[in-house]
């Protein structure tokens, strides 16, 4: 059995482009009801087992999708449907079981791909007989807020470096 890496992904562009790929999502959760396997668009034949699976759209958000992928998230796939449409987007995606806890990024035709490496996550502990999270002298219910601050001053770090 899978482990299944929870996506959001969120489409920046052309109101018309926006349009066709949330029909294209629509359809393929559409499809992936009715035939219970992992979806693509259709004009992408292959994509090295990167389908989409429990699309869902929540009411009102045109442009963002939650949808699940096996064990990693399915980056290149998406960068090809923004490709297709020439529109931007941003991924996040997360699951821990494979230590998978990222933001991806593309605008202007490039990507950025930031990930927690196991450095990272080394960096925060679990107190088992509290069950509570220990890192930089704070105690934390959870692990979310932790990885969050992580990636948060990994991108700063990123795009500062770019600056200089």
């Amino acid at each position: 059995m899978a482990n299944w890496c929870n996506n959001t992904v969120v489409f920046n562009g052309h109101p018309k482009a926006i349009e066709q790929i949330n029909r294209i999502f629509k359809s393929m959760a559409d499809s992936q009801r009715i035939e219970d396997v992992g979806q693509l668009p259709d004009f992408l034949q292959d994509s090295e087992g990167d389908y989409f699976f429990n699309i869902e759209q929540y009411e009102g958000l045109t442009n963002e999708f939650h949808y699940e992928t096996k064990y990693t998230p399915n980056t290149e796939t998406v960068k090809r449907i923004a490709e297709h449409f020439k529109v931007d987007f941003t991924l996040e995606y997360e699951e821990l079981g494979c230590k998978e806890y990222g933001k991806a990024i593309f605008e202007d035709g490039v990507l950025t791909n930031i990930s927690l490496d196991q450095q990272d996550i080394d960096s925060f502990t679990l107190d088992e007989a509290t069950d509570t999270y220990h890192f930089e002298g704070k105690e934390y219910d959870s692990e979310c807020e932790i990885l969050e601050t992580l990636l948060e001053r990994k991108i700063e770090n990123h795009f500062n470096k770019i600056k200089i």
